[in-house]
């Protein structure tokens, strides 16, 4: 398991000898998407949520799980997925609820405790291929065309909004429960997360996470009202004491992984995506977790990089602090 001491120990070995490289999201390859559903327990029903899936062109690297926000859909992240899944990864993206009256949601609106730890089971058991995630990976793969294709065993999660929060708390139930499936999970991004009105869903996982070597890392937007004064990020930056915890994007909007998919709605709320923010996003966020997987750091896209100096310089970006 990568830890994030690590690839920083090896940045300051070779940031001096490493030359620039162009940023990861400018050579893509061609992706397909595919819609289906993925079966998730709620309560004593079975719910049957939307699912996009996005294939590489090639043998994927990884299983990057992409989950949208606070009343949203994967809809909203697919200009971002397709950006993933152009640079190697299988994107997969559910939509999960806002309103549920048995709490099935992506936001800790009553207890969604029982429900995160339904979503946990889907990676838990996903070296089933009769279990849920299987079965829809299976009706994705052949709809796709890659028959032959394995699900990875490496897996990257990223959180968007209230997913920020409900990432590391399905991580942390796998650590708990799923000890094999945790193994397998190399690394998370949080994209502005939102800590909930109820509960301590966040501060608790990230206060169990932060023993362990799993890298973890943010990319935030400026406190305001979208992001609850910014009461996510800080909740990272009190529960993981590590030398890089991510960035803030200084002019950066709520919904930058929204990209171009933002709805109206969201663009009126929040502001509209800028192209910088929306390319700086993207181009750390899909190094990041490409070093997860390989453990090798790309000097570039971290401090003393030439890449992330270039945007510091520029004033786009911001340590965490």
């Amino acid at each position: 398991m990568v830890i994030i001491q690590r690839l920083l120990v090896a940045i300051g070995l070779s940031a001096a000898a490493t030359a620039f490289t162009a940023p990861a999201t400018h050579a893509q390859s061609t992706a397909t998407k595919v819609e289906n559903t993925v079966e998730i327990r709620c309560a004593f029903t079975m719910l049957r949520q939307s699912s996009d899936w996005y294939f590489p062109a090639g043998t994927p690297k990884a299983l990057l799980w992409l989950q949208h926000g606070f009343a949203s859909s994967n809809d909203a992240v697919d200009e971002t997925a397709r950006k993933f899944a152009a640079q190697g990864f299988l994107v997969f993206s559910p939509t999960l609820p806002t309103a549920n009256i048995f709490g099935c949601t992506v936001e800790n609106l009553a207890n969604n405790t029982n429900f995160l730890h339904n979503v946990a089971d889907l990676f838990g058991k996903s070296a089933d291929p009769g279990d849920k995630l299987g079965r829809s990976f299976a009706d994705a793969k052949k709809k796709a065309g890659r028959p032959d294709m394995a699900l990875p065993n490496a897996k990257v999660f990223a959180g968007h909004s209230a997913a920020g929060e409900a990432v590391p708390y399905v991580t942390q139930v796998l650590r708990a429960d799923y000890a094999a499936a945790f193994g397998s999970v190399r690394g998370l991004i949080l994209f502005d997360p939102v800590k909930s009105f109820l509960g301590n869903n966040l501060s608790s996982s990230l206060n169990h996470l932060s023993n362990t070597t799993l890298p973890i890392l943010a990319i935030s937007a400026p406190p305001y009202s979208c992001n609850r004064d910014g009461n996510g990020t800080e909740e990272l930056i009190e529960q993981i004491s590590r030398p890089f915890r991510g960035v803030r994007l200084t002019s950066g909007s709520h919904i930058d992984v929204e990209a171009s998919s933002a709805p109206a709605p969201d663009k009126v709320n929040c502001g509209t995506p800028q192209a910088k923010n929306v390319s700086a996003l993207q181009t750390l966020a899909i190094a990041w977790a490409g070093d997860f997987v390989t453990g090798a750091p790309t000097a570039d896209y971290y401090p003393g990089g030439t890449y992330y100096e270039a945007q510091r310089s520029a004033g786009t970006i911001q340590t965490l602090q």
